[in-house]
């Protein structure tokens, strides 16, 4: 086979391996092993420098910075997905729990002694501005 036949075959071969790996990843993993697959994207831009570097012409230039470019945006969004992946695990300041401060005017009756109060004590706490104490559903 020539060159360019054999270098299609081999990537419309990886290209079916991959689609079929990757169909059968659970949705629930595949954010995390996208994170974890940043070493692989960070290997490829390297490969792309190194090809752009021995680069003969305005067109192997112009193919090898695209190799470049992109390698770089998948990069770098596979560090955005990761960002966002790893804020849902992140706690969140529970508000309720905090002790109210009395200041402004606004009349807050909770203790200032931080003890805890149970859900149903939170609840029908009454405050002297007339807010309504909004609790938040179980399971968020």
């Amino acid at each position: 086979m020539t060159g360019i036949v054999w270098y299609l075959t081999i990537f419309v071969l990886a290209a079916f391996v991959g689609f079929e790996v990757i169909s059968k990843v659970p949705s629930i993993l595949h954010t995390p092993l996208m994170s974890g697959s940043n070493a692989i994207h960070g290997i490829v831009l390297v490969g792309a420098l190194v090809i752009m570097g021995e680069a003969n012409g305005t067109a192997q230039l112009v193919l090898g910075f695209i190799a470049v470019f992109l390698a770089t945006l998948n990069v770098v969004g596979g560090f955005v997905v990761t960002d966002r992946m790893l804020q849902m695990f992140r706690a969140k300041p529970d508000q309720r729990s905090a002790p109210l401060q009395g200041g402004g005017g606004h009349g807050a009756v909770a203790p200032a002694t931080g003890a805890a109060r149970s859900d149903a004590a939170r609840s029908d706490a009454a405050r002297s501005d007339g807010a309504v104490p909004v609790e938040k559903p179980a399971g968020m």
